[in-house]
């Protein structure tokens, strides 16, 4: 017994060495392959406009679908993971995304992209991003704060690249034949893929005897069931049935927590509220510069200018706002980065000009990286980390139905008004009041914990209401990490 639970602890040193270094730079190229391919859908509008004969509001839900998808898909990928393991998940996903992608390249109508490229490209690049960061905890232990950083740039980089391939593409082939080249481009993601091999853990419970109070557990039940029937009472298994989905929807959508985290809850309206204007910019940018006289390359240049400032600037987010002075201030930091992000539209709307779209592009980059390295972090703050892989499925899910109506909306508003301004107006309303809603909040939350704590005797319990960092027990480096998180990305 002793040799086998050794040969089970010697399979289990592939962690934070050897070949985890390989599937981390798997995962950074998949990071930039799925997230940074949404960004260059706003260089097609023109073009599938034109040839479907579309309005904005009908073009724009194509991209919505696909982003609503990728963020909301995360429990479906969560027991794909569980099912079949990360690798069988990656490449399943990258399967779907060019699946989708080359179909759509076929497409004859608007509404049939909302199933190829929103939906089945959508679902595939879910199931790739967040199987590949899920891996990322099996592979890394120690490193995996270091590794989740390192990530992080993929996505950088995809904001970076994808926007000037599809404008060459676009400019030399067309945009059907640029959807058929991103879709063999996407099968990458199966390559990625298979570099992820599955790590075999420490087996602990298998080579355990079960339990005294498990065994009698069991043989009670047993001697429940009449005249030794195999199967319980029909009415008993349908009760056993309706909590055991009660129970998965507790795992998953974790309600209880929504209503009784004050914290939590203000947080995940904040951000649900406020990324209903933040993907505007990113779809809208490169048509409003090209309608103000900006030469097509040069407005595809300035999503990449985003992407390249964020490559640099995200990992430094996150190393200052590690520090000690903002220990139980995050959430201040992050309001300031949306509450900048959303005055920062306005230099666009005094001029289009190429020098001052740059200015802004700058300037909306740092803020949103200050928005993708906090996002996470805050809410691990707020929350349990026994409770945040399910507080993570109610925030991704309410977060991915405001992504899906917010450019639709505004589309809407465009083809009312005409006038593309009125998209970063319109993003800047969410963007601000987002921000003022997070900050008035939590300054409310703080002093009411505040005067019950000058009006009551210390206890030894703190209130579930309040705003702190939550505190996470030092994990040993031999136990198995989570099944799956939801994990998305702004």
């Amino acid at each position: 017994m002793s040799q086998v639970r050794a040969a089970a602890r010697e399979a289990a040193k592939p962690q934070d060495q050897g070949w985890a270094w390989m599937v981390l730079l798997a995962a950074v190229l998949l990071q930039g392959l799925t997230m940074g391919f949404p960004s260059c859908i706003g260089i097609f509008f023109k073009d599938l406009q034109h040839e479907f004969q579309a309005s904005n509001s009908e073009t724009s839900w194509f991209p919505s679908i696909m982003v609503a998808v990728l963020h909301g898909g995360g429990p479906l990928c969560s027991f794909l993971v569980k099912r079949f393991g990360c690798r069988f998940a990656v490449m399943l996903g990258g399967l779907l995304s060019s699946v989708g992608m080359v179909s759509s390249s076929f497409c004859n109508s608007i509404s049939q992209l909302y199933l190829t490229a929103g939906l089945i490209a959508g679902l595939g690049l879910c199931f790739s991003f967040q199987a590949g960061v899920t891996v990322l905890g099996y592979y890394f232990v120690r490193w995996r704060t270091l590794a989740n950083a390192v990530s992080s740039t993929g996505v950088s980089l995809g904001f970076t690249l994808w926007p000037l391939l599809s404008q060459y593409l676009l400019d030399e082939m067309g945009w059907r034949n640029t959807f058929l080249i991103s879709g063999g481009i996407l099968l990458n993601c199966c390559v990625c893929g298979a570099i992820m091999r599955p790590v075999q853990l420490v087996p602990e419970s298998p080579l355990q005897p079960p339990k005294a109070g498990e065994e009698s557990g069991r043989r009670a039940q047993e001697a429940q069931l009449p005249n030794g029937a195999s199967s319980p009472h029909p009415k008993l298994q349908q009760h056993t049935k309706r909590t055991a989905c009660f129970q998965m929807l507790q795992k998953y959508l974790a309600f209880d927590i929504f209503c009784q985290n004050k914290g939590y809850q203000i947080y995940t309206l904040g951000v649900t509220w406020m990324v209903m204007g933040f993907a505007l910019p990113h779809i809208y940018l490169v048509p409003y510069a090209i309608h103000n006289g900006v030469e097509e390359r040069r407005a595809a240049l300035l999503i990449s200018i985003i992407g390249f400032i964020n490559v640099f600037i995200r990992p430094l987010t996150g190393l200052l706002s590690g520090h000690r002075i903002f220990t139980g201030r995050r959430i201040y930091l992050f309001s300031l980065s949306v509450l900048l992000c959303g005055l920062s539209n306005f230099i666009c709307v005094i001029s289009a000009e190429f020098s001052m779209l740059i200015t802004y592009c700058v300037i909306f980059s740092i803020a949103t990286s200050g928005i993708g390295a906090l996002i996470f972090q805050v809410l691990m703050d707020v929350v349990e980390m026994e409770r945040f892989s399910s507080a993570l499925g109610l925030f991704s899910i309410l977060e991915s139905a405001t992504l899906l109506i917010g450019p639709p909306l505004t589309g809407l508003l465009l083809d009312v008004t005409s006038d593309l301004r009125y998209v970063f107006y319109n993003s800047s309303f969410f963007m601000i009041s987002a921000a003022l809603f997070m900050v008035l909040s939590f300054c409310a939350l703080e002093k009411k914990n505040k005067l019950k704590e000058a009006s009551k005797a210390p206890s030894g319990n703190p209130s579930r209401y309040q705003y702190s960092e939550m505190p996470t027990e030092p994990q040993p480096e031999n136990q198995t990490p989570p099944a799956a998180v939801y994990i998305t990305s702004i």
